[in-house]
């Protein structure tokens, strides 16, 4: 079974988050919510009070055939300084596993280098992070192990495109249809 981390902080936009690990956990991937805040629970964008199953330090990160990475500006600010989680991304890339992230998110492994000769996609305003990418402008932009969306308004279609990547496009397919998502608005 594929396995996905989600890491979330104070100042985390927790639509993005939670849309992805909703989808993600009804589709049978086990997902871990882990907090780089040094605490379980953190305070979203929004003043939400959320719960994560692991601290970055209780985690373990081996198993992790996806990475992903939700927006929100201060979310992503506090993201991008912690040291262990720009060193795991690192280590992903290397791995050549699966990273996702979306709005403000992609900022993170573009200014860590890791975005170097790939399409990827952001929320506007934040494309001078994507450090040596070719910005689509896309809602979602995969290319290869690399999974980006523009920001909330797409992060169903990320979702299920991280779905389609670990599980396969009946899995990603199935979700949709249980979800009442529509083809075409």
């Amino acid at each position: 079974m594929s396995k996905v981390t989600v890491f979330i902080t104070d100042g985390t936009e927790e639509s993005e988050c939670i849309i992805a690990v909703d989808l993600l956990r009804r589709a049978g991937i086990d997902t871990e919510l882990v907090s780089c805040s040094g605490s379980r629970e953190i305070l979203s964008s929004h003043k939400i009070r959320i719960t994560a199953d692991k601290t970055f330090e209780e985690a373990s990160f081996d198993d992790s055939d996806m990475l992903f990475i939700p927006g929100g500006k201060a979310g992503v600010a506090n993201l991008s300084s912690h040291k262990g989680l720009i060193e795991l991304l690192k280590r992903q890339a290397a791995d050549g596993k699966y990273i996702a992230a979306v709005c403000a998110g992609p900022s993170i492994p573009g200014m860590s280098g890791l975005l170097k000769g790939k399409k990827a996609t952001c929320f506007p305003g934040w494309e001078d992070k994507l450090i040596g990418a070719e910005y689509t402008g896309e809602g979602v932009t995969a290319d290869g192990k690399l999974l980006t969306g523009r920001g909330l308004g797409y992060s169903i279609d990320l979702a299920l495109k991280m779905i389609e990547v670990l599980s396969g496009k009946d899995t990603a397919f199935q979700i949709k249809r249980k979800i009442q998502y529509p083809d075409k608005l």
